[in-house]
């Protein structure tokens, strides 16, 4: 674990809301993606600060708190979402209709180049795997099928070696890629496909995990995962919130829990940016691979 809390003011520490709070602004805010129970005092203090640029560059309503909820979809779906981070995957299809990007971040670890990141290929330490191919006829985790990191990007890797549609013997659908991580580690599943800002969170903070893992690889690479606002937000709303958050990124204050949450920096985003993450899933298809599995 990371003692990184003990330089933080005491108003980055802020509980959250509770559901149903009367006092909740209009607007709400969710930062779900790398939200682990280890770092959301971290996540916390990254809004903190997020929100406080967000009323210097002259944003109104902006929440004081996160919102978090077991349903990540509905809060992407709410339309008083003023920021959140979803996935690149949904974002380009089911999403499309609901969020436009803002941002995509920029990942200080082993696996993130610029404003793009990759999933790491995960086996067990002591298992007889070492390459993709080796996994044939095995079972996969994954965590969701709409994830771009999980399935989207280990869909575009498997295709070229599926036959007849079919690589893996089965596919375990985990919800998350701490539990694909678990599974494989349990001997549950064999290989799994996670994030790599994941991956490196999870090395720092559950190392007992880890160490029970081994990387054989990587996937190829993809803008990271956006940060993005209600799609009827106009054009003025998300100019100032790139702003904030490019100021976030080069406050000083927030040194510390940057660091903690990995975060290097913000380039601009449009859906044009997320392109690549469809041009996976149609290559898949044309290789006869449409499905993981």
């Amino acid at each position: 674990m990371s003692d990184w809390t003990a330089s933080l003011p005491p108003v980055a520490l802020r509980s959250n809301g509770l559901p149903g709070n009367r006092h909740m602004p209009d607007r709400i805010a969710s930062l779900p993606q790398y939200d682990l129970p280890e770092l959301r005092q971290a996540t916390d203090a990254w809004w903190t600060g997020i929100a406080r640029h967000m009323r210097v560059v002259g944003l109104d309503d902006v929440p004081q708190v996160l919102t978090r909820a077991e349903d990540a979809e509905a809060l992407w779906r709410d339309p008083h979402i003023l920021l959140t981070q979803t996935c690149g995957y949904p974002l380009m299809t089911e999403l499309s209709d609901c969020l436009r990007p803002v941002a995509t971040p920029i990942y200080r670890c082993d696996g993130c180049r610029g404003a793009t990141y990759s999933s790491v290929l995960i086996v067990r330490t002591d298992g007889p795997l070492h390459r993709l191919e080796d996994a044939r006829g095995k079972v996969a985790a994954a965590n969701n099928r709409n994830s771009h990191s999980g399935m989207n990007a280990l869909r575009h890797c498997v295709a070229p070696l599926a036959t007849d549609g079919r690589f893996f013997g089965r596919v375990l659908w985990t919800g998350g890629h701490a539990a694909s991580a678990q599974a494989v580690a349990e001997g549950k599943a064999d290989i799994a496909a996670v994030d790599a800002v994941t991956w490196a969170l999870l090395s720092r903070e559950r190392s007992a995990l880890t160490q029970r893992l081994r990387v054989i690889g990587n996937t190829d690479y993809a803008p990271s995962l956006p940060y993005a606002t209600r799609i009827d937000a106009p054009e003025a709303v998300r100019a100032l919130l790139f702003q904030a958050l490019a100021a976030a990124a080069a406050d000083p204050s927030l040194a510390s829990v940057r660091h903690a949450l990995l975060i290097g920096g913000f380039t601009p985003a449009d859906f044009s940016t997320y392109q690549t993450v469809l041009d996976w899933k149609a290559d898949a298809a044309a290789a006869g691979y449409p499905d993981l599995r």
